[in-house]
């Protein structure tokens, strides 16, 4: 079943290029189903790229995903224009009084900042509280999965020696739990940051259940309330060569940065990155969407966990 996205929006034709099924407004009225109503918080600078990465990772289900995505109004973004900011985005006044199935809240290039020192901070976490009785089961991405876990478990991240960057093997913990489901001992994902919550702080935690870890990279995947909140500490929705992107950036802008590990055949940046996460990757949002979203919701969101007021 498809993704159900604004006709115009520019990525969509990169998407139905590469035969993921998309479907405009147009298209959705004459459905006769209750489509998965999904929240994208995009905090990242570069929000088109952001956006492709996301629908990408949500299109392998068979369900009908409805996107809306939401931009803070508590910073101005540099590196998207505000064309498609106003005609592609909500923000958290426009839409705190609807509700949703699920929301992701991307990761953010802030983390070397102390939380409360990021301008939008203030207005995340009415966001993050606001999930609570208006989200059956959010996702929360890297940065976001730090500030989640600070925000709702006052768990502190430190900053890392050198960047955690390129792909690391990690272990399945809890398998019989449905956000793993299918999902081989052993897999690669992601990780792209310089900072980290110690693992041995995550679980120490008694609310919070880890699914998935790395001795080199720590958590990479963790739950709270049953799923009501997961938290990704990788980039599991990241494209080939989106760390390629990133070594070769930070490489012109002179900053130091070492090669992505276990990203390019030999080793070699000069050959094309190995792309080895994807399965996992839409296993991940496939499980979410089902178990945590889909068959956790009722029809009408009526009785949707810690809510009274649907």
């Amino acid at each position: 079943m498809p993704i159900k996205i604004q006709s115009d929006l520019p990525v969509k034709e990169i998407l139905e290029k590469e035969n993921i099924f998309v479907m405009d407004e147009n298209r959705a009225m004459h459905q006769d189903i209750r489509p998965i109503h999904i929240l994208i918080l995009n905090l990242m600078p570069l929000k088109e790229e952001t956006e492709l990465q996301l629908l990408r990772s949500l299109s392998n289900t068979p369900l009908q995903v409805d996107v809306t995505f939401m931009t803070v109004e508590s910073h101005e973004s540099k590196n998207t224009s505000m064309s498609h900011l106003n005609k592609f985005y909500q923000t958290f006044s426009e839409l705190k009084e609807q509700k949703f199935d699920g929301m992701i809240i991307t990761g953010a290039p802030v983390e070397q900042m102390e939380f409360e020192e990021v301008d939008y901070w203030e207005e995340l976490t009415e966001i993050m509280d606001w999930t609570e009785s208006h989200v059956t089961s959010t996702i929360y991405l890297c940065w976001a999965a730090q500030a989640g876990l600070y925000h709702h478990y006052g768990l502190r991240k430190k900053p890392l020696d050198a960047k955690m960057f390129g792909l690391f093997w990690h272990k399945v913990m809890n398998r019989k739990i449905p956000l793993v489901r299918g999902f081989d001992d052993m897999f690669l994902a992601p990780h792209s940051r310089h900072t980290e919550v110690p693992i041995a702080d995550i679980h120490a935690c008694s609310e919070l259940t880890v699914l998935a870890e790395s001795e080199e990279a720590g958590l990479f995947l963790a739950m709270a309330q049953e799923g009501r909140k997961i938290f990704v500490m990788g980039h599991p929705e990241y494209d080939r060569v989106t760390l390629d992107g990133e070594y070769k950036r930070d490489l012109g802008k002179g900053l130091p940065i070492e090669i992505p590990e276990n990203y390019y055949k030999d080793n070699n940046p000069d050959n094309r990155p190995l792309l080895m996460w994807r399965a996992h990757a839409n296993n991940l949002y496939t499980n979410w969407l089902n178990y945590y979203v889909y068959q956790a919701t009722p029809y009408d969101m009526v009785g949707t966990p810690k809510s009274t007021v649907f």
